[in-house]
């Protein structure tokens, strides 16, 4: 089993990685945040082979806790490793453990290509598993106004993945005031 990587980045698209070890090119399909953590030319990555009848695919995250979190999440009946992929490229670990925790199916049902039943069906499967296994994750701080800003972001046509990095980088001591957020958030995305 491969279960970290180290090597030359040689390439990044939108959902994988090609990374160079020994003189081999390996592609490795990653979350949108793994990838653009990614900047300098030696990477290093932790990794989880599948295995299915058509293919073997590498999947690589920048975290173990992306990893912990994967693997939980492709042992759930009717969710494999692209959907998986798909959450930890919208949600952060501290936002979907948080959306866990706090029976909050709403957030995970955020990600494209996942509905209301099967959020929940998530965060049924995942409550044992997040509690048990990623205690020292701390918990994200998930309330209205994020929400709020999160919607508000998504309606004027930005991806889950950049309003939640908008509303992170909106520093502790803004207002509260959302609109004046929302201004501080549509900044960043503009720089």
């Amino acid at each position: 089993m491969i279960t970290t990587l180290e090597g030359n980045l040689v390439s990044k698209a939108a959902d994988h990685l090609v990374v160079t070890v020994g003189g081999v090119g390996i592609e490795v399909l990653a979350p949108y945040t793994t990838i653009e953590k990614l900047d300098s030319e030696r990477v290093f990555l932790y990794t989880r082979l599948v295995l299915r009848e058509d293919s073997l695919s590498l999947y690589g995250f920048a975290t173990m806790g992306e990893r912990e979190i994967f693997d939980a999440v492709i042992k759930i009946s009717g969710i494999g490793p692209k959907l998986a992929v798909a959450i930890l490229s919208t949600l952060s670990v501290d936002n979907l453990r948080s959306a866990v925790l706090n029976d909050r199916p709403e957030i995970i049902s955020r990600v494209p290509g996942i509905g209301k039943k099967t959020a929940q069906k998530i965060v049924l499967e995942l409550q044992d598993k997040i509690t048990g296994g990623l205690d020292s994750l701390p918990l994200a701080a998930e309330d209205a106004s994020s929400g709020i800003l999160l919607d508000a972001l998504t309606g004027l046509g930005y991806s889950v993945v950049e309003a939640q990095a908008a509303i992170q980088s909106i520093p502790p001591e803004a207002p509260d005031d959302i609109e004046e957020r929302i201004r501080i958030a549509l900044q960043s995305l503009s720089a």
